[in-house]
C-alpha cells in the first residue's frame, strides 16, 4: 500500500544477518506480547506444508539463488504485523516476513532468508545492483515505480488511513487535512495522496514508521497518513495513537524484482497462485494481520490486476 510503506531505515542497507530457518509455529513460548500478534495462541506451522519448485531453468535467477542457499530479501525489522524482529526470539515475524520465507523454501527447499533492512528510497537501487533478490516491504505497485523495478503480484491490498493523537478533534476524513501539517513516510504513496486530498496541507516526512509515530506524539504534525495494516498494529501497541475513519485509498502490494527479469516474475507469480490455491496465503494472513483484524482472511487480489504489475 502505501508504504509502500514503510520506509525504513535511512541507511542504504544495514544487513540483518538473520538466517531464518523456520516460520514461527509457536505460541506463548518465547513470544513477546509487546509485539502485536505475538503470544496470541498457537500459530500454523506454514513451512511444513509449503511447496518446493521441482526444476529450475538453467542459468536463471532462481537457480543462482538455490545454489547460493539463501534468499536475499529487502525488508524491514520494525514494521508490526508485517516484518518486525521479536526482541525475545530474534525471529522476524509478520505477513511480509512469512511470505519471504515461503518463497525461499519454494526456490531453495529451505526457508533460508537474509533480510537487508532497506529504506523506501533505496529499494529500487538494491534490486538493480543485485544487493537483494526480492523486496517484501509493503511495496505499493505504481506505474511510476514499474519503470524501475518489476512487480510480481499483487499479493495483498491495503489502504491509507489517518492517525492522530488520541482525543484530537477535527480530523476524521482526508478533507479535514486541509491547512494542516501532515506527517508521511519519505518516498511513499502517502505523499501524493495527501496532496490530492488537501493540496494546501504542509507535509513533513521521516524515514521510518517509528520516526513518524514519534513525530506525531511530539506534536510535530496534526496527523499521520500511513498504511492501515501498519497503523492497526501501532494503535494496538500504543493507545495514545488513534485511527480516524476508514482507508481512503486502495493500495496493492507487490513483490519487487529486478527490472527486466520476466522469467523470475513469472516464477514468483506461479508460486503465488500455488499458495493462494492451497490455503497457505490465508494462513499467513491469519498468523499476522489476522491476529489484530477479526474475521476470515480476505480474498487475495488477482495477480496482474494492478497497473504496473501486468
Amino acid at each position: 500500500m502505501v508504504r509502500t510503506l514503510v520506509p525504513r531505515r535511512t541507511a542504504v542497507a544495514a544487513v540483518a544477518a538473520l538466517s531464518l530457518t523456520g516460520l514461527a509455529a509457536c505460541s506463548g513460548d518465547g513470544t513477546d506480547p509487546a509485539v502485536p500478534g505475538a503470544g496470541g495462541g498457537a500459530k500454523d506451522d506454514l513451512v511444513a506444508a509449503a511447496p518446493v519448485a521441482a526444476n529450475l531453468p538453467a542459468g536463471s535467477t532462481m537457480e543462482k539463488i538455490r545454489k547460493r542457499g539463501q534468499l536475499l530479501v529487502g525488508g524491514s525489522l520494525d514494521a508490526p504485523l508485517l516484518s518486525q524482529q521479536n526482541p525475545a526470539t530474534k525471529q522476524v515475524e509478520g505477513l511480509d516476513a512469512d511470505f519471504g520465507r515461503l518463497l525461499a523454501k519454494y526456490i531453495i527447499g529451505k526457508p533460508n532468508v537474509k533480510i537487508v533492512n532497506s529504506a523506501s528510497e533505496t529499494r529500487e537501487a538494491l534490486l538493480s545492483n543485485g544487493t537483494v533478490d526480492v523486496v517484501f516491504q509493503t511495496y505499493s505497485i505504481t506505474p511510476e515505480r514499474a519503470k524501475q523495478v518489476a512487480f510480481a503480484g499483487p499479493y495483498y491490498s491495503s489502504g491509507l488511513v489517518i492517525a492522530t493523537k488520541k482525543g484530537a478533534a477535527g480530523i476524521t476524513s482526508p478533507a479535514d487535512l486541509k491547512g494542516r501539517t501532515v506527517i508521511a513516510g519519505a518516498n511513499t504513496p502517502a505523499i501524493p495522496a495527501i496532496k490530492k486530498a488537501a493540496p494546501d496541507a504542509k507535509i513533513v516526512t521521516f524515514g521510518s514508521d517509528p520516526e513518524c509515530v514519534q513525530a506525531l506524539k511530539q506534536g510535530r504534525g496534526d496527523a499521520y497518513v500511513q498504511d492501515e495494516a501498519v497503523l492497526l498494529a501501532t494503535a494496538k501497541q500504543d493507545p495514545s495513537v488513534q485511527i480516524q475513519g476508514k482507508p481512503f485509498t486502495s493500495d496493492p502490494y507487490g513483490i519487487g524484482l529486478k527490472h527486466g527479469d520476466a522469467q523470475m516474475k513469472q516464477f514468483v507469480n506461479d508460486w503465488l497462485k500455488q499458495i493462494q490455491a492451497s490455503g497457505l496465503w490465508a494462513k499467513v494472513w491469519k498468523n499476522s494481520i489476522g491476529t489484530v483484524v477479526p474475521g476470515e482472511a480476505p480474498r487475495p487480489p488477482a495477480i496482474g490486476s494492478a497497473p504496473g504489475s501486468e
